[in-house]
C-alpha cells in the first residue's frame, strides 16, 4: 500500500505527497465496486492518482483490499460518502489511504485524526467548514462546490486565513484552473471526469480527460508560482 507522509502536527493529518503533487481526486460511483479496476487503470494512465471509492456503491468493503493489492504501490485509494465513525474505522482497517465525507461529523473526523489518516469532511457554510477545520481536518470539502464557485475560497480565507479547501460536487473540467488559482489544495471530480466510463464508454477517452485535468492543474500551478 502507498504510504502517506507523517502528519505535520499531532492533531491534523497532512495531505499525502500524491495529493499535493497531482491535486486531483477522482470520485467513483458505479453499479458495483467490481467494475472499478479498469476505470482506475485508465485514470492512472492519465495521471489522476487519488481515487475515492464511494460507499454509495455496493461492494466497496469486499473490493477495497483487492484494489489495494493491485494498485496500492502506484496510487492512493480512499473511501468517500462516509457518514458514521464506524464506517470510517472499517475503511481504515481495510487500508483506506484517506476518508471523505459529505457532512461535518465530529466522530468521523476524530476517528481519522486519532489514527493520523487524512480526513476531508464536507460542508458548505462557514460554520460547517470552520468546525471541520478546527476539529483537525486535513482540508475541508466544499460541497456542493458549484453552488458557490471558486471565489468562495477567498471569502473563506478572510476570517480563516489558513483553511485548506477541496471543492467537490459539480466541478467541471474547465472549472479546474479557477479553483486552483483561488488556492484550492486539490479538486474533486466525479461525472465530468468519469463521463460514460461505467456505461461502456471508451476508456481511452477517460484517460484523455484525466490528462486534460492534470494539464490544467499543472498550468495553473505554474502561473501561480510565476506570479509570486
Amino acid at each position: 500500500m502507498l504510504r502517506l507522509e507523517n502528519p505535520g502536527t499531532a492533531s491534523r493529518p497532512a495531505p499525502s505527497a500524491v495529493l499535493r503533487e497531482t491535486r486531483a481526486v477522482a470520485v467513483l460511483r458505479a453499479r458495483h465496486a467490481s467494475d472499478y479496476a479498469p476505470v482506475i487503470e485508465a485514470l492512472q494512465r492519465g495521471g489522476v492518482l487519488s481515487i475515492e471509492l464511494t460507499l454509495s456503491t455496493p461492494g466497496v468493503w469486499e473490493e477495497l483490499p483487492l484494489l489495494q493489492g493491485r494498485f496500492g504501490d502506484a496510487l492512493e485509494i480512499g473511501v468517500g460518502t462516509v457518514t458514521e465513525a464506524s464506517e470510517a474505522e472499517t475503511a481504515l482497517d481495510l487500508g483506506a489511504a484517506y476518508i471523505v465525507t459529505p457532512v461535518t461529523d465530529p466522530g468521523v473526523i476524530a476517528a481519522c485524526v486519532a489514527r493520523g489518516v487524512p480526513i476531508y469532511p464536507g460542508g458548505l457554510t462557514p460554520t460547517e467548514l470552520h468546525t471541520g477545520w478546527r476539529l483537525g481536518a486535513t482540508a475541508v470539502k466544499v460541497f456542493p462546490a458549484s453552488t458557490v464557485g471558486a471565489g468562495y475560497i477567498s471569502q473563506l480565507r478572510g476570517p480563516f486565513p489558513d483553511i485548506e479547501v477541496i471543492p467537490s460536487g459539480g466541478v467541471n473540467i474547465e472549472d479546474v484552473p479557477a479553483w486552483i488559482r483561488a488556492g484550492a489544495l486539490a479538486v474533486s471530480l466525479g461525472g465530468p471526469l468519469l463521463g460514460d466510463a461505467f456505461k461502456g464508454g471508451d476508456l481511452q477517452d477517460l484517460t484523455a480527460r484525466a490528462r486534460r485535468v492534470r494539464e490544467l492543474i499543472d498550468q495553473s500551478a505554474e502561473q501561480l508560482g510565476a506570479a509570486k
